[in-house]
């Protein structure tokens, strides 16, 4: 195993103390419990978003942490979901008074934990709702999940909703909203390669030169099914055709497509599958409003893709034009 670490057991605390080091002014790491809050948090009579998930990921979550998106981001273990008080520890932090949205990726450990988490919140009189993302049409259930993985989806309804809670939107309207993103949304992925995780040190599943694995999870389990290498149009027509036929997707919709990049992957090919996956929408009537393509949501350094395709309303484009300013992700601020 070749990383770049000092020792896997200080993997996860090092790069948070790094990713604070590096951008001071927009974020503020606390630590036992390790979370991530906004510099300027609580923001005063804003709604506050907080996400999470495990570690192994960047930069979600903690990379989408600042204004125009995340309040606060609680990274667990390297794919492990963060503790009960965690997001305990977060929600409160960034409390402005008006209520806090939890933004959930659905991992059993996730959900559970953000579930635990939000009843102690309610305990103390604090204002909490949540929503749980389920955009992969790759697997029904898988070793994580009881339902459909969240995945890509997730970036896109915390980009949204920041916009959203930025603008003033009340909870009730912010949940509203979060749950439209879920209806709409649907994503795939396929591996080119595994990925390891630094404690266990070596790769957690193996793939011969000619194989890809389509319809992976984030944190590589196993997809539909394990396939030839096809070139990187063909991929995109695999990825996207159950994509398509799961909403479904239909002629005069305008829709954000989103070619993400699983960690090991150039930017250079990503650029090819989405030169692709944007002729087949055209294809199928569909108009690319709006755009992404980069590792946003990744595997440590899995090579592979996913595609995210979200159906957009009006206020959608609004909200995802919003200003934004996180370590990862910022436009018009």
């Amino acid at each position: 195993m070749k990383k770049l670490i000092n020792a896997p057991d200080k993997v996860v605390d090092e790069a948070l103390a790094g990713m604070a080091a590096a951008h001071p002014g927009l974020i503020t790491l606390h630590t036992e419990p390790n979370f991530i809050v906004r510099a300027d948090a609580p923001v005063r009579g804003k709604v506050a978003l907080v996400s999470g998930g495990g570690s192994g990921h960047e930069p979600m979550h903690g990379g989408f942490v600042g204004r125009g998106m995340l309040d606060a981001a609680c990274p667990g273990a390297v794919f492990t979901s963060p503790t009960p008080d965690q997001v305990l520890a977060a929600t409160k932090a960034v409390d402005g008074g008006a209520g806090v949205l939890h933004i959930v990726k659905n991992y059993t450990g996730d959900v559970l934990n953000f579930e635990m988490a939000a009843d102690l919140a309610k305990e103390e009189g604090l204002d909490v709702g949540a929503v749980v993302i389920d955009d992969d049409v790759a697997v029904q259930d898988s070793l994580y999940t009881a339902g459909r993985r969240g995945v890509g989806g997730t970036v896109l309804a915390e980009k949204i909703c920041g916009g959203a809670a930025e603008a003033g939107a009340d909870l009730a309207s912010l949940a509203a909203l979060c749950a439209e993103v879920k209806a709409s949304v649907r994503s795939m992925g396929l591996a080119l390669t595994a990925c390891t995780v630094p404690h266990i040190g070596k790769p957690n599943f193996a793939l011969g030169e000619d194989e890809m694995e389509f319809g992976i999870g984030i944190h590589g389990e196993p997809g539909r099914k394990r396939v030839t290498l096809e070139p990187a149009d063909r991929v995109a027509e695999m990825l996207m055709a159950p994509i398509l036929a799961d909403l479904p997707f239909k002629p005069g919709d305008r829709v954000l497509l989103f070619v993400n990049g699983m960690g090991g992957t150039p930017l250079i090919e990503l650029y090819i599958v989405f030169r692709a996956a944007h002729e087949i929408a055209r294809r199928h009537g569909l108009t690319v409003a709006r755009s992404l393509v980069g590792n946003y949501i990744t595997s440590l350094e899995m090579a592979g893709t996913s595609i995210t395709l979200l159906r957009l309303t009006d206020a959608m484009i609004a909200h995802w034009d919003a200003p934004v300013l996180t370590p990862s992700l910022r436009w018009g601020a």
